[in-house]
């Protein structure tokens, strides 16, 4: 059985390849910087999961998921993603709540618990950020999707899910209106900064950049 701390680093791991990159490999940095430890600490468990044959790793090197690590960390994602929409569905959650608590969830070990989670939930495949839940055989769909600022001046489109999960972040987006499925036309586009005007239901709003960045649509 791993331990909860090995269990975040490979999620960690999946995120910063397979799933946001579609690449293979993360550096250490890159590792320490998500997990928010430095550079050493980062070092010492990635020599505890290596031993474990969970990775692939020489130290200061890049460091890729081994089939058996894969399968772990899509089984931990999968936990995380169901315990978030029970939150948000069942339990009443708002989106900027869920993330904390499923961070906990998603270290309970029975597989039985989460096979009738996943049926009382009539097998999701999106969580409330928009992000594909892996189903039981550790499959999940890659979507089409780019993000708010690469969407053209004058193009109509829709919100399917944000790339920041944070707390402070969906707050913020649920103060300008917005919502998965929201329907929003791109107005204007500054090119000195990026600022973008946006129509939501008929309301104008001006955002930056780093926001436009982390809204994901179709």
């Amino acid at each position: 059985m791993l331990s909860h701390t090995e269990e975040n680093y490979l999620k960690a791991l999946f995120h910063l390849t397979f799933e946001r990159a579609g690449k293979e490999e993360a550096g250490t940095n890159e590792l320490a910087a998500a997990l928010g430890v430095k550079p050493a600490t980062a070092n010492d468990m990635l020599k505890r999961l290596k031993e474990k044959a969970l990775i692939d790793y020489e130290k200061y090197g890049k460091i890729s998921l081994s089939p058996s690590g894969k399968k772990q960390a899509v089984e931990v994602v999968r936990k995380h993603r169901l315990w978030e929409t029970f939150l948000y569905e069942k339990l009443s959650f708002s989106w900027d709540e869920v993330h904390e608590a499923a961070e906990q969830l998603e270290h309970i070990q029975s597989k039985k618990l989460i096979e009738r989670l996943d049926e009382f939930l009539e097998y999701p495949r999106f969580d409330p950020h928009g992000d594909a839940i892996p189903n039981a055989l550790g499959e999940w769909e890659v979507p089409e999707r780019k993000t708010l600022s690469e969407v053209r001046v004058g193009k109509v489109c829709t919100l399917v899910a944000v790339k920041d999960s944070s707390a402070a972040f969906l707050q913020y987006v649920d103060k300008t209106g917005l919502a998965l499925n929201s329907k929003i036309k791109i107005i204007s586009r500054m090119d000195f900064d990026g600022t973008t005007e946006l129509e939501v239901k008929g309301t104008r709003i001006t955002v930056s950049e780093k926001f436009t960045d982390n809204i994901f649509v179709v």
